[in-house]
């Protein structure tokens, strides 16, 4: 067995992954698996790889975290705090002193807390952790990590690349595996490609590396729910799939004689209805939109009264002025769709009053969601709303899933951008389209009890020793630690 990846020499190949044998610990080692997007209520016949898990072990549905969506999810897992506490207040806040929204950033030192691999090391200083495509890896406190990482030459184009931890743990799986599959992984393209390559490297990690914790990110499920919604009959399909995928890290856990835990961050509902709440605020002369050279307009954060970061179904209002608080949140009361509007007060009865919270958070009705769309006329939509771009787009957008159905011949369209980036030219890649009704699923809010097992995340274990009646995602810290140093453990 082997344990940590040596530091290479300047004599030695850069590509060469070397091992060095493992110490022996006091802990069991344990896979923890995130299949985004599983519930309780899919379990079954579509999942016999997981299910099998249920022989000796257990499964629970999951109540969550407001908002319930992957970085808010994921830190409270690994902290066991609520958001209030670690900070993510969803995968991107408003930056006050950049006057910027930022979506999707990629530091672990964002988070505020111990996390769980932290506190392990503590008890046994032979723990080690390898962090597969879960978010926030960079610079994380473990041993291995890799997360996809694209490279942005200065002439526009989009390459392909991923981020490791050691550097050379990127070079050794893609020597095995080929390179990282980017565009499988997110947009119109994302499917049942990145989940394998994950799934076959985290194996080949767990192998050759030996990590005490392993945790793995299966993002497939995610594609398609939102795509087409949790009732379309293709989703069995994906759910089978996915399920595949899980069961390569499941068999090789069990050869290891391994505890494993399968979980998700949440459930996704079917929507039929997108909120423009950043259109709202403009009507109302709350937002203030900036018209660039080349004819689109872009949000200008700084100079707005008010503005909505979007964010699936829970959005974050910041409002400039104290005292227009209370009209906005009675602007966003009365739109459709919009279920509750929480202000400091409020936030903090549901654990998310932080300073990089909103002033006001609306939570969506369970049949809608908020887009980010600020513009009132799509001649004048900026121009990465017609493309893949989630560092730009100041709010999440489900859209860049689908290619936009007004497009009459699409893949003409894709060769013709690739051949442009073969020949080195710019390209731009405009395939998503501005018609946000073509977008069947969403999640963020809490499940309501009732509806726990079909919508909410669950947590399957291959242990009873843990077994409980009631888990939150707050929770899976402990669990952790208690699956691989027992309940007694300091």
């Amino acid at each position: 067995m082997y344990s940590t990846v040596a530091r290479l020499s300047e004599s030695e190949s850069p590509n060469k992954v070397q091992y060095m044998p493992t110490d022996s610990r006091s802990h069991r080692q344990l896979v923890v698996i995130n299949v985004v997007g599983l519930t309780y209520d899919m379990i079954g016949d579509n999942t016999p790889n997981i299910q099998s898990l249920l022989a000796d072990g257990f499964a629970r549905p999951m109540q969550t975290v407001l908002p319930a969506v992957t970085c808010s999810v994921q830190a409270s897992m690994l902290t066991g705090l609520m958001p209030a506490e670690h900070g993510i207040v969803g995968n991107g806040w408003y930056f006050h002193d950049l006057a910027e929204i930022k979506f999707w950033k990629q530091s672990n030192h964002l988070i505020s807390g111990e996390k769980v691999f932290q506190t392990a090391r503590q008890r046994d200083s032979a723990h080690t952790t390898a962090k597969m495509f879960w978010w926030y890896n960079m610079y994380a406190d473990v041993d291995w990590s890799m997360t996809p990482r694209p490279s942005y030459p200065a002439d526009g184009r989009k390459i392909p690349d991923s981020y490791s931890e050691p550097a050379d743990l990127r070079d050794h799986l893609q020597s095995r595996l080929g390179q990282f599959p980017l565009f499988n992984f997110w947009g119109p393209t994302a499917d049942i490609k990145s989940t394998a390559w994950i799934a076959d490297a985290s194996v080949d990690v767990l192998q050759e590396c030996d990590p005490s914790l392993l945790l793995v990110y299966l993002p497939h499920l995610d594609y398609n729910l939102q795509r087409l919604g949790p009732h379309d009959p293709s989703i069995g399909r994906d759910i089978r799939a996915v399920d595949a995928e899980a069961g390569k890290l499941i068999d090789a856990a069990r050869t290891r004689n391994a505890d494993v835990v399968v979980l998700s961050e949440y459930g996704i509902t079917e929507v039929s209805k997108p909120v423009h709440i950043n259109r709202v605020l403009r009507e109302h002369g709350l937002l203030s939109s900036r018209m660039e050279p080349l004819g689109w307009e872009t949000m200008d954060c700084g100079a707005s009264r008010a503005f909505a970061v979007a964010d699936h179904q829970v959005a974050h209002i910041y409002v400039r002025r104290a005292d227009d608080i209370e009209t906005v949140r009675g602007i966003l009361s009365g739109i459709d769709g919009v279920e509750a509007v929480f202000d400091r007060t409020q936030q903090a009865d549901v654990d998310l009053a932080h300073d990089r919270s909103g002033d006001l958070v609306a939570v969506s009705s369970v049949d809608a969601w908020f887009t980010y769309y600020f513009w009132n006329d799509d001649r004048l939509a900026p121009d990465y709303a017609r493309t893949v771009d989630i560092h730009r787009k100041p709010g999440y957008d489900p859209a860049e899933l689908l290619v936009d159905p007004t497009i009459s011949f699409p893949k003409l369209r894709v060769a013709r951008r690739l051949a442009s980036k073969r020949l080195g030219f710019r390209y731009y890649m405009d395939l998503t389209g501005l018609d946000a009704t073509i977008v069947k699923g969403s999640h963020g809010r809490l499940p309501s009890h009732d509806r726990l097992e079909a919508d909410g995340p669950v947590f399957v274990c291959s242990a009873k020793r843990v077994e409980r009646d009631q888990i939150h995602v707050c929770d899976v810290r402990d669990l952790i630690l208690d699956l691989q140093f027992g309940r007694s453990a300091g």
